[in-house]
């Protein structure tokens, strides 16, 4: 979908603000009623079939995209079936021998990415790993962490007192009021990384979960903003003492502007239809690490301490993606996987603890490294130019998310 930079302009020449009513063709109408007609189980063939006279041109920008990521989707579904004899391409993967495997999750990659070599997907993991492993030793050291591994560096930080919010209600008010005020940067800041975006995508805040939620141990949540209606992330900050105040400025990017604040309504405005979320589902996240990164490039980390925490944040992102990779296609045992985001990490994500993340990374295989090569599939096109940004931020979000192809 993505194979090149002037694809993505040229196919999403359409407004971010533009309501997928204004777009929809009479063809439109026609594939939703295909769409929602398609078995969940059968032949992916038959399927196919039934799609094949819908011409892309006489159809809307988000139709389009329907139309493409369902195609591309069912022919991956067909390869797995065919190959290894099975019911459904997802599921039976659990109940694959291990000789298998590494061939069915390269499969379950592109399913839930696009096209992509999985030894270039390996590479590419590994040479971003190194990268942030490099400059976050550069930068521990500049402040006086300079021995031992980067996890046990960064498992210092988390521990130092000086970064930790007091355990109380004025503690947690506290970090909502700096997410606010980083909030307001990334605010201003939009402008910078792109030509126009719906108003009501700025109209956003960091919040609190209610004390309720925070006693039931409920995550933190995203209400998308609207016209009319305002919205907010409600971040998760029962155990606050885990979350130092130099790993949320990179949380506001990537969850608020121009992370999945803007991503989102966006895409929600174009109704994709759900097959296509089911066949795209690592546009999002890879959408908001990218976003991180994109407010790094717009000076929101200059302060050693919140570049530690971006980085930390990306390693979280590369480390379970070639856990991924590293598990299934290797046979690493969950203990060594472990061991290794130790080691790179020292602390793990706050909503994501080493322990139920591998058991999720071992339920769902290449969903996490399908993520991570989302966001690397978007970092690789974006133009290096800061006025070409604008109009390939514009067209890559036009039209709701896409399957990706990596070189």
């Amino acid at each position: 979908m993505l194979a090149s930079r002037r694809a993505v302009i040229v196919g999403g020449a359409a407004a971010l603000a533009l309501p997928s009513a204004a777009w929809a063709t009479s063809d439109d109408v026609r594939l939703r009623a295909v769409l929602d007609g398609l078995p969940k189980g059968g032949d992916p063939a038959a399927k196919l079939a039934t799609l094949r006279n819908f011409d892309p041109a006489r159809l809307s920008l988000p139709a389009r995209l329907d139309l493409m990521a369902v195609r591309e989707g069912l022919a991956i579904d067909g390869a797995i079936m065919r190959r290894f004899a099975v019911a459904d391409p997802v599921k039976g993967y659990a109940a694959a021998p291990p000789a298998d495997r590494p061939a069915w999750f390269a499969l379950l990659l592109q399913r839930r990415l696009g096209m992509v070599d999985l030894a270039v997907a390996r590479r590419l993991l590994e040479a971003e790993r190194d990268r942030l492993l490099g400059r976050a030793d550069r930068l521990l050291r500049k402040i006086g962490h300079d021995s031992g591994t980067t996890g046990a560096r960064f498992a210092a930080l988390f521990a130092d007192p000086r970064w930790l919010y007091s355990d109380d209600e004025a503690g947690r008010d506290r970090a909502v009021v700096d997410m606010n005020r980083a909030l307001a940067d990334r605010r201003r800041q939009v402008s910078l990384a792109f030509d126009t975006v719906p108003a009501w995508c700025l109209d956003v805040s960091a919040a609190r979960v209610s004390r309720a939620d925070e006693i039931a141990g409920k995550a933190g949540r995203r209400e998308l903003p609207a016209p009319g209606r305002a919205g907010a992330y409600y971040v998760d900050l029962k155990d606050i003492r885990r979350r130092p105040s130099w790993t949320l400025p990179s949380v506001v990017a990537h969850e608020l502007l121009p992370g999945h604040m803007i991503q989102l309504p966006i895409e929600a405005a174009a109704r994709p239809h759900p097959l296509r979320l089911d066949y795209a589902p690592a546009f999002a996240e890879g959408w908001g690490i990218y976003a991180e990164q994109l407010a790094a490039a717009e000076g929101a980390f200059a302060d050693p301490m919140a570049e530690l925490g971006h980085l930390h944040w990306l390693l979280f992102r590369v480390g379970r993606g070639l856990v991924d990779i590293a598990i299934h296609c290797d046979g690493w045992p969950v203990e060594r996987a472990r061991a290794q985001l130790v080691d790179w990490q020292g602390e793990p994500a706050y909503f994501a603890p080493f322990d139920s993340d591998l058991a999720r990374i071992v339920a769902e295989p290449a969903s996490r490294a399908a993520e991570a090569l989302a966001w690397l599939a978007i970092a690789d096109r974006a133009p290096r130019a800061v006025a070409a940004r604008k109009p390939f931020h514009r067209a890559l979000l036009a039209g709701g998310r896409k399957r990706m192809t990596l070189p």
